[in-house]
């Protein structure tokens, strides 16, 4: 459940705010040498300024493959292509921006709440089966269940407090 509630955390911390940010472009995906790799493998990402990406690509050969796959993000970034560096301007937020970027964030809270509950699921069938099996008792059963019960309701809970801050910071940059 925790590692579901950091993926959450992690997802999150891609979507863009209006803020330059190196995990912006974490999730880019680039189609080079036959195979997708991340673009992380293929070029340093700095912010060299509070509204501006810089992406060195270390293969000269790769650069157009980068900035196709970077314009193709979803993103709404236009980088601009100086040699093997490309500068990316993050551009303000509009409120209808703003509004679907909380959508894609509700979208992935909903994916988060639902791998937590087949975690959840999971463990209780786990736990059925040990009583079934003369493994645990009746009354074990009882109290692993609860404590199962009480993990997904604070990790649900995170996922949620996660959520609202983060749709508070995509209205309120």
């Amino acid at each position: 459940m925790q590692k579901a509630v950091e993926a959450f955390r992690h997802e999150l911390g891609g979507l863009r705010t209006g803020r330059a940010s190196p995990s912006l472009l974490e999730h880019v995906t680039v189609h080079v040498y036959d195979s997708d790799m991340p673009l992380n493998q293929l070029a340093s990402i700095n912010v060299p300024e509070p509204r501006m990406l810089s992406v060195q690509v270390w293969d000269r050969g790769n650069v157009q493959a980068v900035e196709k796959a970077i314009r193709g993000s979803n993103l709404g970034l236009n980088p601009i292509t100086e040699g093997a560096l490309l500068r990316i301007p993050i551009p303000e937020l509009n409120q209808q921006r703003r509004q679907e970027l909380t959508k894609v964030a509700a979208q992935y809270a909903e994916h988060a709440r639902v791998a937590v509950r087949n975690v959840r699921r999971d463990g209780m069938d786990r736990l059925k089966k040990m009583e079934r099996d003369h493994e645990l008792s009746e009354d074990d059963h009882k109290l692993w269940s609860e404590e199962t019960q009480t993990q997904t309701d604070d990790a649900i809970k995170k996922i949620d407090e996660l959520l609202a801050q983060k749709q508070k910071e995509i209205m309120h940059v």
